[in-house]
């Protein structure tokens, strides 16, 4: 049996055979690292310590196995310098299909939208849960009210109104399974109350338009400048606005106090509905985070949240505070979906909020990021003509890169061949192309795989532009 298991930011495929044992399996997933070309020769691994916490498995294991190939001939231990590939000779390989070889899939992921996942906090998380099925009753076993369990509304209109300045109550919380599926439910009930135009930031993610046209609604692009989305470009039918305005996906700009007010006066003056999605607004780092939008217009802006930035995204957890002529809509469009969020994950949540810890967790990996972002501007800085966007927050960076000499696809594909994944900025536009840029993320690879991602990324740059 094989299962896939992360390490040095690669998919290592690991064979679980009782026969070969972890020490075996990992032996295995090594040699093909680096006969594949996706570990290089050269590069330095993890210290046997933080792979075996990365993979869950005993140091043991990894100290045997990188002994065995370093006597094998692919690894090199140095004395002071840890362990890196050992160098191979060019040796031409016919590929199997008799095809020209192609180069290795990126085994370094820089792309934005996820959390440094080895960060979660899983011994917290695990003494809530047992403190939840402890203590919860019987009843909470049930299918529950569908806005969600009552504790973590609770416990939510408290957190939100404490770190986020927003003004809402649990009875205005609806509790989803994620951003995504808390659009598509808003859309819904927009439509069934006769909305037909919505309008979303240009640059913004495509798939977020996506829902709102399944949900049958027509989509107007509105472009983003210096200061946030530009309101005075909003079409005259435009009847809700979808802004990231704490810090705007993927440009990163936080929309000025000038167009906070223009945005809440439009809202205002046509009755219109504002929807602030505020993925990742904990993290700021030149200043205190920048409070909700909601917080000046609650009763014209629906709030959206979520556990997948701060947390992770594979728990499925998100919110809506709404507005509370908008809740009861809200149920009737997840009537035939139902959307639940399993209550015991819920429950959790809830006690990490209560007790101070999920509060203590932000703080952490807001440290945490801010010295990433600062390694990832040194080594920006020194490639010239980069010019970096968007960096005062959040998880990740826009790079602008100089005009003429290379196309975005080309400096994409040129990264990827490093071993490095990273996105252009040209995915996320939707009506005007614009100057070529990547989105660059940190927090997706493990602490250990982040200096080796980091070099291979600022090396071709660096080849590219110096």
């Amino acid at each position: 049996m094989a299962t896939k298991w992360s390490g040095y930011g690669l998919d290592l495929l690991m064979t679980r055979d009782p026969a070969m044992g972890v020490r075996g399996g990992l032996e295995h997933a090594l040699r093909q690292a680096v006969r594949s070309g996706r570990l290089p020769p050269g590069t330095r691994l993890p210290s046997t310590r933080a792979l075996a916490a990365d993979l869950g498995v005993a140091r043991g294991s990894v100290s045997q196995a990188y002994d065995q190939l370093a006597a094998e001939g692919f690894l090199v231990a140095r004395p002071g310098s840890g362990t890196v590939v050992a160098p191979r000779p060019d040796v031409a390989a016919t590929p199997p299909s008799g095809r020209g070889a192609e180069a290795p899939p990126p085994s370094l992921d820089l792309r934005p939208g996820l959390p440094d996942l080895s960060s979660f906090p899983r011994a917290a998380w695990l003494a809530a849960a047992r403190r939840v099925v402890r203590d919860m009753p019987n009843a909470d076993l049930g299918y529950g009210d569908w806005r969600g369990h009552p504790a973590l509304r609770r416990a939510l209109a408290e957190y939100l109104g404490r770190a986020r300045g927003a003004v809402t109550n649990p009875e205005q919380i609806v509790v989803f399974p994620g951003y995504s599926q808390a659009l598509t439910m808003l859309c819904d009930a927009l439509r069934v109350l006769g909305g037909a135009v919505v309008a979303f930031e240009d640059p913004s993610h495509p798939g977020y338009l996506a829902n709102a046209r399944s949900a049958g609604l027509t989509v107007r692009p509105v472009p983003v400048d210096g200061h946030g989305l530009e309101v005075d470009r909003l079409d005259a039918d435009v009847e809700t606005v979808i802004v990231t305005p704490a810090h705007q996906y993927p440009l990163g700009v936080t929309l000025s106090s000038r167009r906070r007010i223009d945005l809440i006066g439009w809202a205002c003056d046509t009755g219109g509905l504002i929807v602030e999605d505020d993925y990742d607004g904990e993290f700021r780092y030149d200043r205190q985070p920048v409070g909700a939008l909601q917080g000046l217009a609650p009763g014209q802006t629906v709030y959206a949240g979520t556990a997948s930035k701060t947390l992770a995204p594979g728990l499925r957890i998100g919110w809506l505070a709404a507005p509370p002529n908008l809740v009861r809509p809200l149920g009737e469009a997840r009537a035939c979906e139902d959307p639940h969020v399993p209550v015991i994950d819920q429950l959790v949540l809830a006690d990490l909020i209560t007790s101070g810890e999920y509060d203590r967790h932000i703080r952490r990996r807001r440290g945490h990021y801010r010295r990433r972002r600062d390694r990832l501007a040194a080594a920006l800085s020194a490639v010239p003509g980069l010019r970096p966007r968007g960096v005062a927050a959040g998880m990740h960076v826009v790079v602008e890169l100089p005009s003429g000499r290379h196309t975005e696809a080309e400096v994409v594909a040129h990264i990827a061949h490093r071993g490095v994944a990273v996105e252009g900025l040209s995915g996320y536009r939707h009506a005007a192309p614009g100057p070529p840029a990547l989105l660059v993320g940190y927090g997706t690879p493990p602490e250990h795989a982040f200096a080796p991602a980091l070099d291979a990324f600022a090396a071709g740059l660096a080849e590219l532009y110096r």
